[in-house]
């Protein structure tokens, strides 16, 4: 993958290219496979992801400590049959990020996308965008490429793990992939794309991880559902020719060194943030069996 937003930008232009036509030819390069081999396991990840978040829309899920029970059934239905200020395309879309997150707590199958904690997110921006447009699968597949391409930037200048740099790492990447996945299925350019990740990544920064119990559902549930408006709303700004001052790859790098200065407390621990409050200590100690010190 090319190291800088400025590189891949003149990559792009020289050859007529796009942010996925990088992935699939490095990829074919270390895999050997072809293209149309490497869109079919696109397609088997759409499929689980399609799954996931549409599982629990029409169903209450129950989890044993009851901290995030029927989100997504809830959510879905106000959808429908509420008035939900920012509208029902994007409540539904937070319903199906519910429902992700609730599929992980019930060890059923999902794409951690980048983690299990943030799966949530690219599943509910691509499917609430396939209902909203009607995108044909390879748009879709187009979309979930471009998702990977910025991530490969991501992992080249900080860190997918919470336990490393804080929820910033986790929802925060899984924003920016699926803001530009969101602008490459609309249509937009190499450089909205980029600049989509970056905002999504600046809204979020220095955002903690303080998981209840150490457990990825109270907070992470709630930043799902954020997240994938984080995602959209930061494609909508791109795509309206809002652009983000400090490219793509400096904006990853500054999330980087954020999340290395965050105490450890507040870095996936379960000792810190929420998870440090009396109601985050007695869950920590009822999922240990046992009281602590």
């Amino acid at each position: 993958m090319l190291n800088t937003a400025k590189e891949i930008l003149e990559f792009c232009e020289k050859e007529n290219k796009r942010i996925y036509d990088i992935v699939i030819k490095e990829e074919g390069s270390i895999s050997g496979k072809t293209e149309e081999e490497m869109r079919a396991q696109v397609d088997e990840v759409i499929e689980v992801m399609e799954e996931s978040a549409q599982k629990n829309l029409d169903q209450a899920h129950k989890t044993k400590y009851g901290m995030i029970d029927g989100f997504a059934h809830m959510t879905y239905e106000y959808a429908k049959n509420g008035d939900p200020m920012v509208g029902s395309f994007l409540t539904e879309a937070m319903a199906m990020a519910f429902s992700t997150s609730e599929v992980n707590d019930a060890m059923g199958k999902i794409v951690a996308a980048p983690t299990a904690g943030s799966a949530g997110i690219m599943p509910a921006a691509l499917m609430a965008a396939k209902k909203k447009y009607d995108f044909d699968n390879k748009t879709l597949q187009n979309g979930l490429l471009t998702f990977i391409g910025i991530g490969q930037i991501v992992a080249k200048y900080a860190t997918f793990a919470g336990a490393e740099g804080g929820c910033q790492a986790e929802c925060g990447a899984a924003s920016a992939m699926s803001a530009a996945a969101l602008v490459e299925m609309r249509g937009g350019t190499v450089e909205q794309c980029l600049h989509a990740a970056s905002i999504a990544i600046v809204n979020i920064l220095g955002l903690v991880c303080d998981p209840i119990a150490g457990l990825v559902q109270y907070p992470c549930t709630f930043r799902n559902a954020s997240g994938v408006m984080n995602a959209m709303i930061s494609a909508d700004l791109a795509m309206a020719g809002v652009t983000s001052f400090v490219p793509f790859d400096e904006v990853v790098v500054a999330m980087g060194e954020v999340g290395r200065a965050m105490p450890v407390a507040l870095r996936e621990t379960g000792l810190g943030g929420l998870a440090g409050t009396p109601t985050g200590v007695r869950i920590r100690e009822e999922f240990l069996g046992k009281k602590e010190k």
